[in-house]
């Protein structure tokens, strides 16, 4: 009886194909509310520091005397609490995810 089962199983993944994508060649839909990649637009930021203070790892670094604005992304959990606690909305979540990498992944913006 088990021989029959997995003939049926064997069969059925035969001519259905593939279940998964290849992920280099086709990439996957995103959803609209997908978690992904902190976006800022630095000419709204006022360096108030709240998404600093609101990140629970500390992935995000603020400096008002030279205008600096940094975020860690291998250490970014994508939560979004610094995109709800920002005052000028100037932080965004977009659905694209940071590119993988084997060394630092820290983006540095500055307004100067």
């Amino acid at each position: 009886m088990a021989i029959l089962n997995m003939s049926k199983t064997l069969f059925k993944s035969l001519f259905h194909g593939p279940y998964t994508t290849l992920y280099p060649i086709k990439t996957k839909e995103k959803f609209e509310r997908t978690r992904g990649k902190i976006d800022i637009d630095m000419p709204q930021c006022i360096y108030c520091g709240m998404c600093q203070r609101r990140c629970p790892t500390g992935a995000i670094q603020v400096d008002k005397a030279s205008t600096a604005w940094g975020i860690d992304r291998l250490k970014c959990i994508q939560c979004g609490y610094c995109t709800e606690v920002c005052p000028k909305k100037c932080l965004d979540m977009n659905n694209n995810y940071t590119v993988p990498s084997y060394g630092e992944s820290k983006d540095k913006f500055s307004n100067a």
